[in-house]
């Protein structure tokens, strides 16, 4: 209970600040120096004013991305910047050679073109990510460039992302990052990508936007933002000890004194899971690198000298332990264990502000800053009752560097496959052979495990009448169990 109020005044702080901020059309313009480049990359302007251009290298990581390598490298060289001062990394991992190939030759399309496309590879795979983006800072033509942008291989940024995002840090000399949102290409593929945008977009709209406001930090993504060069040297470059090289790299560069800005109005386009496997594994990769992260960076946050106390407060409180702890071990334990287990025992008392008001009040401030999924909400609430359960296991996972916590799996992705089907993509893995493999077993045993609670409500119902709650969050274990999300274009 005292876990669940820590939650949702976490939950509330930041619903308000984002609000406030959008009432105040507090733009990140009105806070930082913005000053648009002469000629807006115009190459016909001439020598003089592609000089004013400072020198920006964009990042692609690949591993194996055949349905999606041409949208990124694509859109990575069509970016509008004088081509004498921009640099196209494809920074290739594959395994497959003749993916490799395919990239290859991509790249040297465009260099005919014209584009500054660097093709890199490198010896064996350690560190994946993270490995690889620090390899490629290695290469003197790197060294050259004053910005690095970043993107993974299925997103798409607009022609004028590095115009809109990189006069903030040519003008503001303390500030490291400019991150950009996220918008999705598949976000009506089927039930499941609708309800993933909903938790991506309060992510966005809520906690990104209260940590740039307040207190100008917050955690990377991961792609779909530029950094300046010095700050990721000055914090110690890319690091490869959790699987959240991103947030790792934001805290660090945070705790040298560097802020970031965070532009909601930039977006970016790029792909959802499309399975709900490959959601449960991107989900597990985030949270028990986050949770690890928590167990090695406390202690350098406690004892940083260019960060005020509040700042490491909001950092180790609010960041870290609220939302990479508490709120799993709360929508988990409290919603999944405790409640069902308290309709069997008589003694246990559970006061209804605990029960019914505070998950009441969180689902409100969710809602309030996405009222165009507030049809989905009911849907999304039972899904991520089914994630918690993932998400707690990571959490504890990578805060005891159980065998799992630096595991890494790449997200599949589907890229024009997906437009091609008119939203008609089959999110069961039919490939899958075996009874145990074509169900998962955890949500199946749990679902059987509320469905029994709920019962005994239903027959034996003392002081308390949760088995309707009981009985949907059941149903929902039970259809995520048998990988059942939607077939079909979603037309909610």
């Amino acid at each position: 209970m005292v876990m669940s109020v820590m939650l949702v005044v976490e939950a509330t702080y930041n619903c308000a600040v984002s609000i406030g901020v959008k009432l105040l059309g507090w733009k990140p313009e009105h806070r930082f120096k913005w000053e648009p480049l002469a000629g807006d990359g115009d190459e016909e302007k001439g020598d003089a004013a592609a000089a004013a251009y400072p020198m920006v290298m964009i990042q692609i990581p690949m591993y194996n991305e055949l349905e999606v390598y041409k949208l990124s490298i694509g859109a990575a060289c069509e970016l509008k910047w004088p081509k004498e001062r921009l640099i196209v990394q494809v920074l290739d991992d594959s395994t497959d050679p003749s993916i490799k190939n395919l990239v290859e030759k991509e790249c040297e399309s465009w260099a005919s073109k014209g584009v500054n496309v660097k093709y890199a590879t490198r010896i064996g795979h350690k560190g994946f990510k993270a490995g690889a983006l620090k390899k490629g800072m290695e290469w003197d033509y790197a060294k050259q460039c004053e910005y690095i942008a970043l993107f993974d291989a299925d997103y798409q940024p607009e022609p004028d992302f590095l115009l809109r995002t990189v006069p903030f840090l040519m003008h503001n000399s303390n500030v490291a990052l400019v991150q950009a949102r996220w918008v999705f290409v598949n976000d009506r593929a089927s039930l499941l990508t609708r309800i993933q945008k909903t938790f991506l977009d309060y992510h966005f709209k809520v906690e990104q936007e209260a940590g740039s406001a307040s207190f100008s930090f917050f955690s990377f993504n991961g792609t779909a933002g530029v950094w300046r060069r010095q700050a990721i040297n000055d914090a110690g470059g890319w690091k490869d000890r959790t699987t959240v090289e991103d947030m790792d790299l934001a805290v660090r560069a945070t705790l040298k004194g560097w802020k970031f800005i965070y532009v909601g109005d930039v977006r970016v386009k790029s792909e959802l899971p499309f399975t709900y496997q490959a959601y449960c594994r991107q989900q597990f990769r985030w949270a028990c690198g986050s949770a690890n992260l928590f167990r090695k960076m406390t202690w350098e946050v406690l004892v940083a000298k260019q960060v005020s106390p509040l700042k490491k407060f909001y950092m180790i409180y609010s960041f870290f332990l609220v939302r990479r702890v508490v709120a799993p071990t709360v929508a988990f334990l409290l919603y999944n264990i405790i409640i069902p287990v308290s309709v069997m025992i008589p003694e246990v008392f559970l006061p209804v502000w605990g029960v019914a008001y505070i998950p009441t009040a969180l689902t409100v401030v969710t809602a309030i800053r996405n009222p165009e999924n507030l049809h989905i909400m009911p849907l999304w609430i039972l899904f991520e009752s089914v994630m918690s359960m993932h998400r707690v296991k990571a959490a504890i996972t990578g805060l005891l560097e159980l065998p799992e916590f630096n595991q890494w799996i790449v997200t599949q992705k589907v890229g024009n496959n997906g437009a091609e089907q008119n939203c008609e993509v089959p999110l069961l893995q039919k490939a899958r052979k075996g009874l145990r493999n074509r169900i998962n077993v955890p949500e199946i045993g749990f679902s059987v495990f509320l469905f029994t609670c709920a019962s005994y409500n239903l027959v034996l119902h003392g002081k308390t009448s949760y088995f309707i709650n009981l009985y949907l969050q059941g149903l929902a274990f039970f259809l995520l169990g048998l990988n059942f999300i939607g077939t079909s274009c979603c037309c909610l």
